[in-house]
């Protein structure tokens, strides 16, 4: 079973991750994993701590000689921005912010204490874990790649940034969505047996767990419900050399919980920033007075960022399946029972 686990705050001295699950053998090249955490720091609409971190991974454990043992990968990432205790407090929530209902939950006083671990800096450490599942795909053939399809309602990049920059400038923020594609899936990963095996089932609930993610499309989606069944559903046809396949892929690479061998194909929608520039009002936790919202360090706009966790968020869920479907404790044994699911798919 593939595992992970995060720690840290926005403004705590690092992040940390452990990966677990990652069979032996599996050659982990950090430049590549720092590559994935500089995608994360771009696009349009970047606040100012972008230009202070430049995020890089140390591997502290679960690696010799750059390649995997078999025991859990230890991941750490500094923030150059470590003031989080001297910090002032915060009483007053923002709206949309897990602010007020995590400081109910939690019975704190001093909103910091949600908003420094509720912060999407804990994305960063995602995309890490997510670096390292998209190498272990690649010994598979599976790619993972994603694309901005709109922001602020814009579906080209120059309306895209012209939107940005009129929402700087008036103090507000931007939403938006993306799209996550794995291509080279094989046929069979997930199942229908058990609500919870379900691979599309888990592919949502991992990505509505990304900070700011409000809603979750697997190929059509919504659009489904609005069209008759023949423009829905993908008709199947065969070829002696390639075997089953579909015309279309409406169903985002996913029939009944279990991958049908077509690209896996998701949307994520992000709502804008919960931090205002020109803040919305809210009640302070203290005095019970309507005032203005807390004003952090925030961006304008990250969707970009958000297509990039979305991949490192899918790439974990596919190498999870990939590790279920296959067994095995190396990377050697994993292609051995790979192959041998293949020439069985291929002689069905």
């Amino acid at each position: 079973m593939l595992r992970y686990l995060t720690a840290g705050e926005s403004h705590g001295k690092f992040l940390l991750g452990i990966l677990e699950g990652m069979p032996a053998g599996l050659r982990v090249e950090k430049g590549a994993i720092n590559l994935e955490l500089k995608r994360r720091q771009s696009g349009f609409g970047r606040g100012a701590r972008m230009a202070i971190e430049s995020d890089t991974v140390q591997i502290l454990a679960g690696l010799r000689k750059g390649v995997t043992i078999g025991g859990p990968i230890a991941l750490l990432i500094e923030n150059k921005d470590s003031s989080i205790d001297s910090l002032p407090a915060v009483t007053r929530p923002r709206p949309g912010h897990a602010d007020l209902a995590g400081a109910i939950k939690y019975d704190r006083s001093d909103i910091r204490d949600i908003l420094e671990r509720a912060s999407a800096r804990e994305t960063a450490m995602r995309v890490a874990v997510g670096g390292v599942c998209k190498m272990f795909l690649d010994e598979f053939g599976i790619r993972i790649a994603s694309h901005v399809i709109e922001i602020g309602g814009a579906t080209n990049e120059r309306g895209m940034l012209k939107k940005v920059v009129q929402c700087a400038r008036i103090g507000n923020t931007l939403g938006g969505i993306c799209e996550i594609t794995a291509t080279g899936v094989p046929i069979g990963l997930g199942s229908h047996v058990q609500s919870d095996r379900r691979l599309d089932a888990k592919i949502a609930g991992a990505m509505m767990s990304i900070q700011a993610i409000k809603g979750v499309e697997i190929g059509l989606g919504f659009a489904a419900a609005r069209l008759p069944g023949s423009k829905v559903h993908d008709e199947i046809t065969f070829d002696k050399k390639s075997g089953f396949s579909h015309k279309t892929n409406n169903a985002g690479g996913l029939e009944g919980g279990i991958t049908n061998g077509e690209p896996v194909v998701v949307k994520i929608a992000m709502k804008p920033i919960a931090t205002l520039g020109k803040p919305l009002s809210t009640i302070d936790i203290k005095t019970k007075k309507k005032v203005e919202a807390q004003v952090e360090r925030h961006d304008v706009c990250a969707v970009h960022a958000a297509s990039v966790v979305g991949e490192a968020v899918l790439a974990f869920v596919v190498a999870g399946a990939m590790a279920e479907k296959l067994g095995g404790d190396s990377l050697r044994e994993m292609k051995r029972n790979f192959d041998g699911y293949l020439r069985q798919v291929k002689a069905f």
